[in-house]
């Protein structure tokens, strides 16, 4: 059942949203539907995109608004996320999120699979922000955009090489977004998440895989959702007001740079 979000407590350090209008792509599921639940529990109202028709459901849940659209298809995304910020009067930050991942060998590689992988996951970005970014300069309030990109833009794995390329053009995307819309008052950061456990690998993952990976953290274990979402909030909220162009990892330090 969909998690709806849960009421603010009397004293505690959340509504850091309070107020502001978020889009959320990818987010009926794991990381994207983990941030869409975080910021609406901290007072934002939110839009919600996702390929999976669930979507509206899950944003009724959260007292928002949400959209059906395939990223790989530019207008169908501008379309729909010019839906959303209309449905909720505007924008405050825009948390692109939705992505897909494969493994395959280098060699085996077609030109299809790479350029499906980079329109999904990095071309939709710019489509996303293009639209988000038009609407903060037109209200002249600024504004947040949070890319999800992965430690592979830094250190990939085998078998990941379009998945890696089209991570670290979010990075490279993120850091010309901070640097052309930052006299507008707008924040573009990254987040390189490592190993999360959502329901998205669990088919194909193994006890000894987790253990695997876990080894890997100083901290002795993978990240789950929440663990990003938390990140995505800071970097949300004004507690991260000169904070901008940045690639920050969420690896539980698997990855240091």
């Amino acid at each position: 059942m969909p998690r709806a979000a849960a009421p603010i407590p009397e004293g505690s350090p959340a509504g850091r949203l309070a107020g502001r209008r978020a889009v959320v792509t990818g987010a009926v599921h794991g990381i994207g539907r983990a941030i869409a639940t975080t910021f609406a529990t901290e007072g934002a109202r939110v839009g919600l995109f996702d390929v999976d028709p669930e979507v509206k459901a899950v944003a009724a849940d959260l007292d928002g608004v949400g959209a059906v659209a395939d990223l790989a298809d530019p207008d169908a995304t501008a379309a729909a996320v010019g839906q959303l910020i209309a449905g909720l009067g505007g924008i405050d930050v825009l948390v692109n999120n939705a992505g897909i991942f494969e493994h395959k060998a280098l060699l085996e590689l077609t030109v299809d699979d790479w350029d499906r992988m980079l329109a999904v996951n990095s071309r939709s970005m710019l489509v996303t922000t293009q639209v988000a970014a038009r609407a903060m300069i037109a209200d002249d309030h600024g504004g947040a955009i949070v890319n999800l990109a992965s430690m592979a833009a830094k250190q990939p794995d085998a078998e990941q090489a379009h998945y890696a390329a089209s991570k670290a053009a979010v990075v490279a995307l993120t850091q010309a977004t901070a640097l052309e819309l930052g006299p507008n008052g707008i924040r573009a950061n990254a987040l390189c998440p490592g190993y999360v456990l959502t329901a998205m690998g669990a088919a194909t993952r193994t006890a000894e895989m987790v253990a695997g990976w876990s080894a890997r953290s100083p901290l002795g274990r993978c990240a789950d959702a929440d663990d990003v979402a938390r990140v995505a909030l800071f970097l949300a909220s004004d507690d991260a007001a000169y904070l901008t162009g940045q690639a920050i990892n969420v690896t539980g330090g698997m990855i240091m740079h």
